[in-house]
């Protein structure tokens, strides 16, 4: 493999994603390759799952992984949307043990708004974007002229009393099966609470179901332009990547901070 290319995992609630990733240009390098989520997702089995696709690539370098909790200094803080025994755990030893490679591990979000900003609908943007993932839950990523701010779990925020991924999350609308006008109708609501508190220039609607964004996207009343994500389902992947390429290798001087 090239030097410009980096492995990325994306641990989700159904699935963990992976792909061979260019990250000069966000273009997967080969077929996507996809193991179901175990169930419970213990860090135990869902690193055993993590195994199982460094084999199927046989990857030999550091590569990047996504945890959809907030992540610091590669130890899994919260677990909103996981089992909750992954709080606490030193990710970034626990893969490594696994693996015997170096991995980086981040926020899923912050990875799926790192993908949109270098090489999706974000490039070039300038002011406050807020990019959103709407799947299982709702994550976040809050960026400021490309530099982004880390773990902000804005899916996690009350609107009008209820935690705002229990109202516009994509899995909500499957499981209330509701039509796309009516899920975009509680996802104004969502939005025009960010809109108030952030003042953004522009939302980025990522997650499986901007896919489908032509079927909902002009039901939204927010007055902050909307666009839907360019990577889609495949974003968490593309910026595990890049966090990875961008990560020194132990090798590096460790005083030398790798850029977000």
């Amino acid at each position: 493999m090239s030097d410009n290319t980096a492995l990325g995992i994306d641990f989700g609630g159904s699935a963990i994603k992976s792909g061979v990733v260019d990250v000069r240009t966000g273009e997967l390098v080969g077929e996507r390759f996809t193991v179901p989520t175990p169930t419970p997702a213990t860090p135990a089995a869902v690193a055993e799952a993590v195994r199982l696709v460094i084999g199927h690539f046989g990857w030999t370098r550091g590569f990047g992984m996504t945890v959809p909790a907030v992540v610091t200094d590669g130890v899994v803080r919260t677990a909103a949307n996981i089992d909750p025994t992954w709080i606490g755990t030193d990710a970034v030893a626990l893969l490594t043990a696994a693996t015997g490679l170096a991995p980086t591990v981040v926020n899923d979000a912050d990875a799926a708004g790192l993908a949109e900003i270098r090489c999706g609908a974000g490039v070039g943007r300038r002011g406050l974007t807020l990019v959103l993932t709407l799947g299982t839950g709702i994550g976040s990523a809050l960026v400021h002229d490309g530099h982004l701010v880390p773990n902000t779990e804005f899916g996690h925020l009350q609107v009008d009393g209820r935690i705002a991924e229990h109202i516009a999350a994509g899995s909500v609308k499957d499981r209330r099966n509701w039509s796309y006008e009516t899920w975009a109708t509680h996802l104004s609501r969502v939005l025009a609470e960010y809109e108030k508190l952030l003042r953004p220039d522009l939302f980025i609607l990522g997650g499986g179901i901007s896919r489908d964004a032509d079927q909902w996207s002009h039901h939204l009343t927010t007055t902050v332009p909307v666009v839907p994500a360019s990577f889609q389902n495949t974003a968490g992947i593309v910026g595990a990547a890049m966090t990875a390429a961008a990560t020194p290798s132990p090798a590096d001087d460790p005083r030398e901070p790798a850029p977000v």
